[in-house]
């Protein structure tokens, strides 16, 4: 509206100048070079506005064909760039697809029309990588790693492909220039924590994960840092003690149930008398994580305690976690040294129906050392050989008898973990929960869920024939323990080797099979 009125205001005051101007003629006259040219105020004035009209137009036709070069290049240039950017396009989605055939060709199409677009670049390693040609890949992200604005794409490309054809120190080296480059990006950091972890530089792998701490969230960072703080420690547990425990005493405070750390400080605090601080320690990792190695330390707290005083501590540490398998196994192994059996039975009451291999070896320890009964020794040693493993550090499908701050097979920090090794795949059911043997016996029985036919009854037999089955074949009777040399018989004679007359009777049976069809 306010347009309409003043478009309106606009013509109303031009037709009253026009009108003013035709009221008042008056005469304009023009002399130059002999001429006079005498004429209307309003005539000269529509003369005027038309030479400026076409002084403008000649001007505008002028510096359009001065400048139709630039004009036509820029317009081969956008339409040279349209195109690229297709064929970037195209390339990419390809790419997506896994079509390599169309993804080269789009890549061959956008170097030719966009060779200095970083996306020209990408389509090329990408394509140049489907197809397999980590030559090609390498070219193009070296191309990249030149260029400013897109260095880090092209180093973390290098990084990738010199981790596939396994040269390390190569890719140390690309991780280490990102690094450089930008110390906040997030992969070169975590290559380069990695690197210095696997190689056992503990300071240079706490630099890099300081450098990194405004990027990971706060519990990971205290994890780790705990991780390579124990790392340092139990490499300086011989030459710097004290540095040790200092190390030792800041990783548990990060993480109280990093099962080393409370271990090393704990035993350091002891030898230095502070057995009460050691305590607090050693109590607060077994409540989050009972573990052998917090028992072992916690039953050693205070040098030359009688067996029966270690016992009585370690029975304490246990009713902290009741009803974990590891507070039953400390409190039997520190009852067995006491002399203690029927606490020890006791304490492994609860997992002698299903044992561990732990379980059934203290069994066997217990029977032998209390009663001298090698014979149920045996039989719970015989079952220790098929019951379910214990827990011990895992990481990456490797079994290590100790626990270590990176995985030798992924490099990974903190990998291992104290678990039932094949526990992350399902491990099959536990062999010896599925029998039973009684107190006074020394065969296993089969599985309840395997019947054992009635006595008399028939089973086919390998050969077509049948044979009868007594019912004593649902006995099986244990085999002699490896180090067990055998019942003590001796043999009347020499054993008499076969002759060649007692080959078997095989030799001949096609034409004895064919004999026997005749009688």
């Amino acid at each position: 509206m306010i347009r309409v009125a003043i478009f309106f205001t606009s013509v109303g005051l031009l037709a009253l100048g026009v009108a003013w101007l035709a009221d008042r003629p008056g005469e304009v006259s023009l002399v130059w070079l002999g001429y006079r040219v005498e004429t209307s105020v309003m005539v000269a004035a529509a003369a005027l506005i038309v030479l400026m009209i076409a002084v403008v137009v000649i001007g505008s036709l002028l510096r359009a064909i001065l400048r139709s070069p630039d004009q036509v290049s820029m317009f081969l240039r956008h339409r040279r760039q349209i195109r690229g950017y297709l064929a970037i396009t195209r390339g990419l989605i390809a790419v997506g697809a896994g079509d390599a055939r169309v993804a080269l060709r789009s890549a061959e199409e956008a170097a030719r029309l966009s060779p200095n677009d970083p996306l020209a670049l990408l389509l090329t390693a990408q394509s140049a990588q489907m197809s397999g040609d980590r030559a090609a890949a390498e070219a193009a992200f070296k191309a990249m790693a030149s260029r400013v604005d897109t260095k880090l794409f092209g180093l973390r490309g290098l990084y990738i492909e010199a981790q596939r054809r396994n040269d390390l120190p190569a890719a140390r080296l690309f991780a280490e220039e990102a690094v450089k480059t930008s110390p906040a990006t997030g992969w070169a950091a975590q290559a380069v924590l990695d690197d210095r972890a696997a190689a056992g530089d503990w300071n240079g792998a706490l630099e890099s994960l300081d450098a990194m701490k405004g990027d990971l969230q706060k519990p990971l960072y205290r994890r780790q840092r705990a991780v390579l703080l124990t790392a340092r420690a139990l490499a300086l547990a011989d030459s710097d003690r004290n540095a040790a425990l200092t190390l030792a005493l800041e990783a548990t405070k990060l993480a109280p149930d990093l099962i080393p750390a409370a271990a090393l400080a704990g035993r350091r605090l002891a030898e230095a008398g502070e057995t009460r601080k050691a305590a607090k320690i050693i109590e607060a990792a077994w409540i989050l994580h009972p573990h052998p190695d917090l028992a072992e330390v916690y039953a050693d707290l205070r040098l030359g305690d009688s067996a029966r005083e270690r016992r009585a501590r370690i029975k304490r540490l246990a009713d902290k976690a009741p009803s974990h398998i590891e507070s039953a196994l400390a409190l039997a192994r520190a009852a067995l040294d006491a002399g203690e059996y029927a606490q020890a039975r006791s304490a492994l009451a609860a997992y002698a129906a299903a044992p561990t291999q732990r379980v059934a070896a203290l069994m066997a320890q217990i029977e032998e050392t209390e009663h001298g009964d090698e014979g149920r020794a045996r039989e719970w040693l015989a079952r220790a050989a098929r019951a379910a493993p214990d827990a011990a550090w895992t990481a990456d499908g490797m079994v290590s008898e100790r626990w270590m701050p990176v995985s030798p097979v992924s490099g990974r920090l903190d990998a291992f973990t104290w678990r039932v090794p094949l526990a992350a795949i399902g491990a099959g059911p536990n062999i010896d929960a599925e029998t039973a043997i009684r107190p006074n016996e020394t065969s296993a029985v089969v599985p309840a869920k395997r019947k054992a036919p009635a006595r008399g009854a028939q089973r086919p037999a390998r050969k077509g024939k049948t044979e009868k089955v007594s019912s004593a074949d649902a006995v099986i009777p244990l085999v002699h323990a490896p180090d067990d040399p055998g019942p003590d018989v001796a043999l009347d004679s020499d054993p008499v080797p076969e002759t060649a007359d007692a080959a078997p009777a095989t030799r001949h049976a096609p034409w004895q099979r064919w004999r026997e069809l005749f009688r």
